[in-house]
């Protein structure tokens, strides 16, 4: 087993490694100068001069280190990186990349981990339960076709429609904000979690109205498959009460597949959030890539992205070492002969 782990361990750092290569050479591709970007865009708003244009310019680049040679600068981005360490947002300076990241995530991440608890928990069940041979069929003809609907449609589709119905016509949820526009952010108020926990209702349902139909009808097919093993039939034989039956050898069995679809799609979670943030007016992380990405603040690009990519691995990492409890077939140990 310790074997194993370190075997893990060793590739989770690999992939980290590629991921970061490759997050330093795409923008490189790009053909385009983000230092000249930013400084156009301040000189548009600023009315700065040609002069000062040029200054700014070979400021940001020593800054930055972006006029020292493309191999110096992989070297000092790669030691950075293992070290959390993303350098200065170009849009947002002299803020750093770890800090907007922890200030958005403040924002953004109590959604989000709501939304993916309620959306696996309440999929996974309602799946394993429509694909359960004892379940009465009318249940399926209830859930089914509102699920095949829900999973095809766009996330920002669900959006708008929630907005409209729920906050605009019935006027039962606010219609956007983190919080109460009249509040200042302050974690330690219970009147501020409050507003904040009150506001995320809608982005709360958006997300999870769009994920928990994927996991019901994936946990759905897996369990038509795992039922017709040859443990469930012995179960079957030897008498045990179906609810034992159900936990024990159907969901138990059923559930690997959508753990690893999880751990892989956590990182998407934060991408596909930037479509709710956008419509509910959040300043999370999702919209701050968005807006990363089109200014080309690079610096920012990579930090998010690496972050994303972090987060899979270990996921997975963590997924994978937990396997053998939920499925005793599953063992690390190296077979003889």
């Amino acid at each position: 087993m310790r074997r194993y782990i370190l075997k893990r361990v060793l590739f989770l750092f690999l992939v980290i490694w590629t991921a970061a290569t490759i997050n330093f050479i795409l923008p490189h591709l790009a053909g385009r100068d983000p230092i000249k970007e930013q400084l156009g865009q301040q000189i548009a708003s600023q009315g700065r001069s040609a002069t000062d244009a040029a200054a700014m310019e070979k400021m940001y680049k020593d800054l930055f280190g972006l006029d020292k040679p493309l191999w110096q600068q992989y070297l000092t981005y790669i030691g950075n990186v293992f070290q959390l360490k993303f350098g200065y947002s170009m849009q947002e300076y002299p803020l750093t990349v770890m800090e907007i990241i922890i200030d958005r995530s403040r924002i953004s991440l109590p959604v989000l981990v709501v939304a993916v608890f309620l959306s696996f928990t309440g999929g996974t069940l309602l799946g394993a339960l429509l694909g359960w041979n004892k379940t009465p069929r009318w249940v399926n003809n209830i859930f089914v076709p509102p699920l095949l609907v829900c999973g095809s449609v766009p996330a920002f589709l669900v959006a708008l429609v929630l907005i409209y119905y729920l906050a605009f016509r019935a006027k039962l949820v606010p219609l956007g904000n983190p919080w109460d526009i009249t509040m200042k952010e302050n974690w330690s108020s219970m009147k501020f979690i409050a507003s904040y926990a009150y506001h995320a209702i809608l982005p709360i349902m958006a997300m999870t109205i769009v994920e928990l139909s994927g996991w019901a009808l994936g946990m759905r097919a897996m369990m038509v498959t795992v039922e017709g093993e040859d443990y469930t039939t012995f179960a079957e034989a030897k008498g045990l009460k179906p609810s034992r039956i159900f936990f024990r050898y159907l969901l138990r069995n059923a559930l690997l597949p959508n753990l690893t679809g999880l751990a892989i799609r956590l990182g998407f979670f934060i991408t596909g959030a930037a479509v709710a943030e956008n419509f509910f007016a959040y300043r999370g992380i999702g919209a701050r890539l968005g807006q990363a990405i089109s200014v080309f603040d690079y610096f920012m690009i990579y930090g998010i992205a690496l972050i994303m990519v972090m987060s899979i691995a270990l996921a997975t990492f963590f997924i994978d070492l937990i396997y053998p409890l939920l499925d005793p077939r599953i063992t690390y140990r190296a077979q003889k002969g």
